[in-house]
């Protein structure tokens, strides 16, 4: 099995407890950490890659108090995966699916995809100002 099978579709908890899932979800934080980090720092270069292109030509700065507010909020909505599976296991005890690795998935691939948007943005942006100076 490769590894990105490994991280993306992971064995669930196999101890139905509070406290096990929050162990799961736990001891995958720093990958998705990484991951939404290293694709942030994709972004910051292709952002500033693309700012760089006539006729934008401009330097872009980092604005760090946003990236630490991102990163912030990136873990409190990790952190809902690990609640929303503690509360369906409350209600529905053994009968709870193992929702685990699929909110992990789809958490996962939300945040990169969330993580990149701003790339596609300025390149549209860049897209429309270079239409603008052709047609100049």
């Amino acid at each position: 099995m490769s590894a990105l099978t490994r991280l993306l579709f992971p064995a669930p908890a196999e101890v139905r407890s509070t406290a096990s899932i929050f162990r799961w979800w736990e001891s995958r934080r720093l990958t998705f950490n990484v991951i939404v980090g290293a694709t942030g720092l994709v972004t910051l270069a292709a952002m500033n890659l693309i700012a760089l292109l006539p006729p934008l030509s401009v330097r872009l700065g980092v604005f760090w108090p946003g990236i630490i507010l991102y990163g912030f909020f990136a873990n409190l909505f990790y952190s809902l995966g690990f609640v929303t599976e503690a509360a369906m296991q409350r209600v529905w005890h053994d009968e709870t699916p193992r929702v685990g690795p699929a909110l992990f998935r789809q958490g996962l691939v939300f945040s990169v995809g969330l993580t990149l948007f701003p790339v596609a943005l300025m390149s549209i942006n860049w897209a429309f100002q270079v239409l603008k100076w052709v047609v100049r």
